[in-house]
């Protein structure tokens, strides 16, 4: 086996677990972790986040590397816009929901015939019998394509070949869940011990939402004034 590839590829994994520490993507995860406090949901919660970065990093990546081009200047900055936009409309909602006293009372919830309850209305998906949380998803999603153009150029530049920019960029996604997971992880187990009752939720939910909201109205300034 190459030692450049898989020295690269061991890079790529510390790169992409460091990235999952951006200010940006820890607000974001943030107001979904203030929901549910608790290690494990927290972690799964934070890997989600990361399989939709990786998913949008690999999809464009691709696609770019096919193409043979770069994405427009243009589009990296609204790409950064929408970001911006995401964190101050994923914040508002922790607000609202920190005003109203955290989720509500626990409801039955139907998906085909698979019968589950929780607090309000959540937004998920099924896999079988399993409940896939389709926000975090969605957040990594948005979060990978504003990244996707800047690590493709990165890859083609540090890898002997497009393939190998692939598996570079696949490591750096691995990288990159599994680092989002182990921070999410750890602060709902932290959060999960301080944080009890409805109204420290609440609390909680707030502080993360103004968390976001700031970060969100911070980011979109940078991103105008580029």
């Amino acid at each position: 086996m190459d030692l450049g590839l898989v020295t690269g590829c061991l890079l790529g994994v510390a790169l992409g677990a460091r990235h999952a520490l951006e200010p940006d993507h820890l607000a974001a995860v943030s107001t979904l972790v203030a929901e549910r406090p608790r290690p494990r949901q927290a972690a799964l919660l934070g890997a989600m986040w990361g399989l939709g970065h990786t998913l949008s990093l690999v999809v464009v990546g691709a696609a770019l590397m096919l193409a043979r081009g770069e994405l427009p200047d243009g589009t990296v900055r609204a790409a950064e816009g929408v970001v911006a936009l995401m964190l101050i409309v994923l914040g508002a909602r922790s607000l609202r929901l920190a005003w109203r006293g955290g989720d509500g009372p626990a409801v039955p919830h139907r998906h085909g015939g698979v019968v589950h309850v929780h607090p309000a209305a959540r937004d998920h998906v099924h896999l079988g019998r399993r409940a896939i949380a389709l926000r975090p998803l969605l957040i990594g999603l948005v979060h990978g394509l504003a990244g996707s153009g800047g690590l493709t150029a990165l890859a083609l530049a540090e890898m002997p070949g497009p393939g190998a920019a692939m598996i570079y960029i696949g490591a750096f996604g691995a990288g990159s869940i599994a680092g989002m997971a182990a921070v999410s992880g750890v602060v709902g187990a932290s959060l999960g011990r301080v944080v009890t009752g409805a109204r420290g939720r609440a609390v909680l939910m707030g502080a993360a939402g103004a968390l976001s909201v700031a970060v969100g109205v911070a980011w979109g300034a940078v991103t105008l004034a580029a």
